[in-house]
């Protein structure tokens, strides 16, 4: 396997396995459980699957730049050969890994403080703000994902 191949397959597995978790988590998991768990039970599920979940938003955060950069500089040599749609992929891969890391920073932190103090209206405040980030990182990353496969013919 070259360095290009593994390149691309670590940028892709990590793009899966990122934004296909935010799709998962916003559109199934998350009805799900706020319909059939309370607010103690949920805070506590939700602290759980993150704890399971952002250590691969870490490995993603760290292999997407670093493949997708040695990618770019292999096939176009200098960020201004780069064609547009690969500038606009990266804008909004910075945007999503500034959004995750806020999320991680502080919500996610919060909730897990409140969820030990069981101080159930801070956890849920500290969800919901997770929650709306979480549903504009998946908007944003589903976009990348247009952009990156179709990119060259839509822009």
């Amino acid at each position: 396997m070259t360095v290009n191949t593994l390149s691309l397959v670590l940028h892709l597995l990590s793009a899966v396995v990122w934004v296909g978790g935010m799709f998962f988590a916003y559109m199934f998991l998350r009805p799900v459980a706020s319909t059939q768990l309370e607010p103690p039970a949920r805070l506590q599920l939700w602290v759980g699957v993150f704890q399971k979940f952002f250590p691969f938003v870490w490995l993603a955060i760290l292999f997407l730049p670093l493949t997708g950069y040695m990618m770019l500089f292999e096939l176009w040599g200098s960020m201004k050969a780069t064609p547009l749609y690969i500038h606009i992929m990266n804008g909004l891969g910075i945007v999503m890994i500034l959004i995750y890391l806020h999320v991680y920073f502080a919500p996610f932190k919060r909730l897990k403080e409140a969820v030990i103090k069981q101080d159930w209206p801070e956890g849920g405040r500290n969800l919901n703000i997770i929650r709306k980030m979480v549903g504009i990182n998946t908007i944003i990353g589903l976009i990348v994902i247009i952009v990156a496969s179709a990119g060259r013919t839509l822009i």
